[in-house]
């Protein structure tokens, strides 16, 4: 056991191999895997909102197009495991003050108007999102009217 240990890091260091980019527990695949989910949750992604997941993603966490890749197939796979939205949230919850998930549900509401659309099952996923983080019915609202553009 020790010996795999020692190799691990011996690998680490010499730069031949590096721990999983994104771990289970960390905050930015929790965050990807809602956005993943609210930009499928009308059945299809179309290309203009994986075309808006990839900018957002990258844009927010500041990753490279090829570390951006990697998250989202990781959140993809997350959000195909999961059964709701606690498990995600709650690692959001732990990691993000309000104002980070505030932002959580922002990202949502720009994945959900990439496509031009906005229908009920989008609305009633970020409903639930925002409330599962904490983020109050009037700051969702005014983060939607903000994102789609409306007075």
């Amino acid at each position: 056991m020790f010996e795999s240990f020692k190799s691990f890091i011996t690998d680490f260091v010499d730069g031949e191999k590096h721990p999983d980019q994104f771990a289970d527990d960390d905050y930015r695949l929790a965050a990807a895997a809602m956005l993943v989910h609210a930009a499928a949750i009308d059945g299809e992604m179309s290309q203009s909102e994986r075309d808006k997941l990839h900018a957002v993603i990258k844009q927010r966490f500041a990753l490279d197009d090829a570390t951006t890749d990697e998250l989202i197939t990781k959140a993809t796979a997350a959000e195909h495991e999961a059964v709701d939205l606690y498990h995600f949230t709650h690692q959001l919850n732990r990691a993000l003050d309000e104002e980070g998930r505030a932002k959580i549900v922002e990202m949502m509401w720009e994945i959900v108007y990439s496509d031009g659309q906005r229908d009920e099952l989008e609305d009633n996923l970020i409903w639930r999102a925002a409330d599962l983080l904490g983020v109050s019915a009037q700051e969702r609202i005014a983060l939607r009217r903000r994102v789609g553009g409306e007075t």
